[in-house]
């Protein structure tokens, strides 16, 4: 048995597949292959049943998969802390997040982060919280920022996640409505205004909650665009939902084109938090990364 063939096969069982295994590998099918099937020997248990659906682990050699799982996750941890000892780390750090989330203060802590690890490259994408999942699920990122919602993602036994901070769910309004002069707005006072909404699934849902509750809203439109929906705001199109915690430091906020007011709610809080697979190697950067978060937030608080 080789730490190779190890490797081979938890990225097959990732893919389903072993031609997209060998090119994110950089070897051919054929060692890929080859290397399974002496191990499917050594072993006498076959791992993978081959099909034209793809590569799929039998039931037997579910339990094998497993284990090399956690010796590859070693392996990097063992691969990681070399490196650290020589101030080499190095690598790429891939993070999903919802656009609407903290992004002066997810900015703020990539900075710090970069300092810390200059050899470190941050790839950051902007996704709904429900494409996040399904990234960290396929292993596609190591880490996501997102809307956390414990009873949804309770239900995915891959996942790991902690809620980092709470936020109050605010109306806000141009400074030239009406509006703008209310200390807190009830759901009644809102009812015949225009919305901008911002496109995600836990904002859909509390959308739509609170006009079963209370009754229709005018939804004038939705973008998992924030500044497209504040820009509608602060002309005085529409008036918009967002989490005080997302409105620190916000432009328009500070130049009170936009004004914030509570929500006069009995439920008025949303989570938010990170999430990541438990298959997926915790690396020493993520952890860090996480820190740098943390810390950024406490200042929040």
């Amino acid at each position: 048995m080789h730490i190779e063939q190890l490797k081979y096969i938890v990225e097959v069982n990732k893919t389903r597949s072993i031609s997209i295994s060998a090119q994110n590998l950089h070897v051919s099918q054929s060692t890929i292959s080859k290397a399974i099937t002496n191990l499917e020997q050594e072993l006498k248990i076959k791992l993978f049943k081959r099909s034209r659906l793809g590569a799929i682990p039998t039931a037997e050699g579910k339990n094998i998969i497993k284990k090399a799982y956690e010796i590859v996750i070693k392996l990097h941890e063992i691969e990681e802390e070399a490196q650290a000892q020589t101030s080499l780390v190095n690598g790429e750090l891939n993070l999903s997040v919802s656009p609407s989330l903290l992004m002066p203060i997810l900015l703020k802590s990539l900075s710090s982060f970069k300092k810390d690890y200059p050899n470190f490259q941050i790839v950051m994408t902007e996704k709904k919280s429900t494409d996040i999942v399904e990234d960290i699920l396929q292993g596609k990122i190591d880490i996501g920022l997102a809307m956390i919602d414990e009873m949804n993602w309770k239900a995915h036994d891959d996942l790991i996640f902690e809620t980092l901070i709470e936020g109050k769910i605010m109306v806000c309004v141009s400074k030239y409505s009406p509006l703008a002069f209310s200390e807190s707005l009830t759901p009644e006072e809102l009812i015949n205004e225009a919305v901008v909404m911002y496109d995600g699934g836990r904002w859909k849902d509390f959308i739509s909650i609170f006009m079963n509750r209370y009754g229709s809203m005018n939804i004038l439109f939705s973008s998992n665009n924030t500044e497209v929906i504040k820009k509608a705001v602060a002309e005085g199109l529409a008036i918009s939902f967002l989490m005080d915690i997302a409105l620190k430091d916000d432009h328009y906020v500070k130049s009170e084109e936009i004004i914030p007011i509570p929500l006069n709610i009995e439920s008025n809080h949303l989570s938010f938090g990170w999430v990541r697979s438990k298959k997926k190697h915790f690396s020493i950067a993520s952890r860090e990364f996480l820190k740098c978060l943390k810390l950024h937030i406490s200042r929040l608080e």
